[in-house]
C-alpha cells in the first residue's frame, strides 16, 4: 500500500482533493449556520409579512420591476452601508458573524418608516 502511494502520489492527491471537493458543500452547510428554505417557506414568510426581501440589483433594474415591498440596496453600496452602520453609535460593531442580525434590526427599522 505504501509503495502504491509513494509511486502514485499525484493520483492519490487527485483522489483526496476530489473527495474533499465533493464533501465540502455538506461540511460548509453544517459549519455555516445558515438555513436553506424552499419556495413554499419563502412564500409563506413573504405573505405573512415577517420577511424582508433585499434586492441587490442596481436602481435601474430595481425600478424596472421588483417584488412588492422589497427593499433595494445595490450590491456596489453594501460595503458602504456596512461602514455607515459601523460608524453609528450602538452596542457593538457589525462583523461578518453579526451582520445578519444587525441588518435584520436595521432593515426592520427602515421597513417600518
Amino acid at each position: 500500500m505504501y509503495e502504491f502511494i509513494s509511486q502514485n502520489i499525484m493520483l492519490v492527491a487527485l483522489f483526496v482533493t476530489s473527495g474533499g471537493m465533493l464533501l465540502w458543500p455538506l461540511v460548509a452547510k453544517q459549519i455555516g449556520g445558515t438555513k436553506e428554505i424552499g419556495t413554499l417557506e419563502t412564500t409563506r414568510l413573504m405573505n405573512g409579512g415577517s420577511a424582508l426581501v433585499l434586492d441587490i440589483r442596481d436602481n435601474a433594474e430595481f425600478n424596472s420591476g421588483r417584488i412588492p415591498k422589497s427593499k433595494n440596496i445595490p450590491l456596489a453600496e453594501i460595503n458602504k452601508r456596512i461602514e455607515d452602520e459601523n460608524t453609528r453609535p450602538k452596542r457593538g460593531r457589525v462583523t461578518p458573524s453579526t451582520r445578519e442580525v444587525e441588518y435584520a434590526m436595521y432593515f426592520k427599522q427602515w421597513a417600518d418608516k
